[in-house]
């Protein structure tokens, strides 16, 4: 089957609510394009679970906190189609934003801790934004399994979160970081790196892979402050937030034994572009 493009929110309700009547598992990939290896790999994890694979591509308005941000941030849409025509994905939604949004989206989504903490505190209204779209989304496709790569590790807790809170009947499935031979961690973002901030970023994966080699000799705060020590000893380089906190509930943690699954998050500043990781220190599963 040739893959449809489909721009209408009531044609997509339509061409998969025929295919749910004939039995077919739908998985879900949203993204806001500008796709790379990591969007990729999501969708070969759908195709593989599901009958029916159905991607998302929508910049979304109401999850940027800064108005320059989102009118930078890269659009490939050409591209984008090519790259999930060759992955044979059975749809690509591609809403216009009049679409998505006929009215001004004023639901308060009332997340917890997990939305609150790292990139909550640093981006106000980011969640709230992801909540509304992602919400809408699944309204939209209603899928049986959704899936999300772990680089946006709070971002996979927050919609967790959502779907317990709305009940939603979709399963969250998160997936490996895929990074370049380097390290560095594939965002669309990269795509606004200089060449010189190319050859740099990959510092900021180094860097943690090596805090694990003295993580269990070294308490929480020795390790957080020679990871930021290190990076901000880096030209270009500007940390704004390193928290290493419980895998589960995101609260930071003192003691390594205070959680099976201690994760260091980190967002860096590398020149303009705003970077995030995230790496399991000891996890006990």
């Amino acid at each position: 089957m040739r893959m449809k493009i489909l721009h209408c929110i009531k044609k997509v309700r339509n061409v998969l609510e025929e295919m749910r009547r004939d039995g077919r598992s739908i998985g879900f990939v949203p993204t806001m394009g500008a796709l790379h290896e990591g969007h990729i790999s999501l969708v070969r994890r759908c195709k593989a679970e599901n009958a029916v694979c159905v991607a998302s591509i929508f910049v979304n308005p109401t999850q940027f906190n800064d108005k320059k941000d989102l009118e930078k941030y890269p659009r490939t849409l050409e591209k984008d189609y090519e790259m999930l025509e060759k992955e044979e994905c059975d749809m690509v939604f591609a809403p216009s934003e009049k679409e998505m949004y006929p009215e001004p989206d004023t639901r308060v989504f009332h997340l917890g801790r997990i939305a609150e903490v790292m990139e909550g505190a640093c981006r106000p209204g980011h969640f709230n934004g992801v909540a509304q779209v992602v919400s809408k989304l699944f309204d939209i496709v209603k899928p049986d399994n959704a899936y999300f790569g772990e680089k946006d590790f709070q971002q996979v807790a927050v919609i967790r979160e959502m779907v317990r809170q709305l009940d939603c009947k979709v399963n969250i499935v998160s997936c490996p970081i895929v990074r370049e031979a380097d390290g560095l961690a594939l965002s669309s973002r990269n795509l606004r790196l200089t060449p010189e901030q190319r050859q740099i970023a990959p510092l900021i994966a180094r860097t943690l892979k090596e805090s694990r080699n003295f993580a269990p000799a070294m308490t929480v705060e020795e390790v957080k402050k020679r990871v930021c020590d290190t990076l901000h000893s880096i030209p270009q380089l500007r940390v704004e937030y390193y928290e290493i906190v419980d895998g589960r509930t995101l609260e930071s943690i003192d003691k390594w034994n205070d959680t099976e699954s201690p994760t260091g998050c980190i967002a860096v500043f590398c020149g303009e572009i705003r970077l995030i990781d995230n790496i399991k220190y000891i996890d006990k599963k």
